[in-house]
């Protein structure tokens, strides 16, 4: 009797044991199942960092760490989330394209030291930007607007909508592209299609900056819709 039960007692230890291994290889499964955060992490930078390789300036970053746990993953691929900005406080995504499919999105800040366009004094509405009206300040373009001037050439002979404190950061928001093109003037049409290009003529039915767009009548009577380039000059892609 007495051994019997110890038998009895062998077996259930014997089982206890077979099961305990089982949980133990199963959790050491899952860890190795696990994706490593780290390499979530770089492949985050590495996206970013080729992101602002053009960027004028110095560019530091920091990408946050994920915050769940997600499956193992042989294919990771960063992006961009619509509407978020390559600079300053912005959101990056990753996903796993196999051998599960699952997606993340982690906070960043890119930091890019660099010069942007200030006015050097306080300017009135209506005024036609020169030279001497711009300065160059440095500083974290990420904690800028995002259309703020990088380029002070390129600034000349823009107008303000408004008035402008001094050193006052320049945005395309508060300035007007010069007239490339003139209400009611002859216009040189430059229409472009896949394998071709023809000039003509027209008559601009609206004022136009560089770069907007402005609809044109031409000779036989037709409206194209085209792009202002400088020179009273419209292009118009088919």
């Amino acid at each position: 009797m007495i051994a019997q039960r110890i038998r009895a007692a062998g077996s259930r230890f014997a089982r206890g044991l077979a099961v305990l291994a089982c949980l133990t290889g199963a959790g050491a499964a899952q860890a190795v199942d696990r994706q490593d955060p780290a390499a979530v992490q770089a492949q985050a930078e590495r996206f970013l960092k080729t992101q602002a390789g053009g960027l004028p300036g110095k560019v530091t970053l920091q990408v946050g760490a994920p915050r769940a746990a997600m499956p193992a993953c042989s294919a990771l691929e960063a992006f961009q989330p619509a509407g978020s900005r390559s600079i300053g406080r912005t959101t990056v995504g990753v996903r796993c394209l196999a051998p599960v499919r699952w997606t993340v999105y982690l906070p960043a800040q890119v930091h890019v030291v660099g010069s942007y366009v200030v006015s050097r004094e306080a300017l009135p509405a209506n005024h036609v930007l020169a030279a001497a009206d711009l300065a160059l300040r440095e500083g974290d373009l990420g904690a800028l607007p995002a259309d703020v001037a990088t380029d002070a050439a390129a600034l000349v002979g823009y107008r303000t909508v408004s008035g402008v404190a001094a050193g006052a950061p320049l945005r395309s928001a508060v300035l007007h592209a010069p007239l490339a093109v003139q209400q009611g003037q002859t216009t040189r049409l430059l229409i472009k299609g896949p394998g071709f290009s023809v000039q003509s003529e027209g008559q601009a039915l609206a004022n136009a900056g560089r770069g907007e767009r402005v609809r044109v009548r031409t000779a036989s009577g037709e409206v194209v819709s085209g792009v202002a380039q400088d020179g009273q000059q419209v292009v118009v892609a088919f």
